[in-house]
């Protein structure tokens, strides 16, 4: 992001959710901080379910680990029970331990992005910010639902069908016209001068 690229997340509204409150009100002056007016504290997921049953949000951040109902078990609800408007809001996870393990399961429980303790207002506001920009299908199936899992398409593997409407097959068509001999190549990577 350039310096004179200019982020607004004062109409945004944001939803907190941790057990802790001192990891609740620092996750609220972050926020806070990126200029964001409308945040809304939960001190447990089912709170927030019962909070996102009457009004909508535009991004969530949840805290891993809490009893009852932890956030893999609020994002899979998200994903799955939601009403329809809600179940498309972007989720950062926030781990304390970034095993692989837990990585992979806030992944595949649907979450958007997985950002882990200690937690630095600069890549929270980049992972914001790349969220706001990121153009990925949101998949729903019988074992998966959330946003596309790949963050770079690149397209089936080799050899393979894609699985999804978007993907490009592999296969090349013939050439519609003839193909090009090296003189014509070689006059458009050489700068000429024109008179005009």
């Amino acid at each position: 992001m350039a310096k004179s690229d200019r982020v607004n997340l004062a109409h945004t509204t944001v939803l907190l959710i941790d057990d802790q409150p001192t990891s609740l009100d620092m996750l609220g002056s972050i926020v806070q901080g990126f200029g964001c007016k409308e945040q809304i504290k939960c001190a447990s997921a089912q709170a927030a379910v019962e909070l996102l049953a009457r009004r909508s949000v535009d991004l969530i951040l949840i805290d891993c680990i809490m009893p009852d109902m932890d956030g893999y078990d609020f994002v899979r609800w998200l994903r799955r029970d939601a009403p329809a408007p809600t179940r498309y809001v972007p989720v950062i996870m926030i781990l304390g331990h970034a095993s692989q393990a837990k990585v992979h399961q806030g992944r595949d429980c649907g979450a958007s992005f997985i950002v882990a303790k200690p937690l630095s207002p600069s890549l929270l506001l980049k992972r914001i910010i790349w969220l706001g920009g990121e153009d990925r299908d949101f998949v729903e199936s019988e074992h998966y639902i959330g946003p596309d899992r790949r963050v770079h398409n690149y397209g089936p593997p080799p050899g393979t069908d894609g699985r999804r409407e978007s993907d490009l097959t592999g296969d090349l068509g013939e050439a519609v016209e003839e193909n090009m001999d090296q003189d014509e190549i070689d006059m458009l990577m050489k700068p000429m001068k024109v008179s005009l």
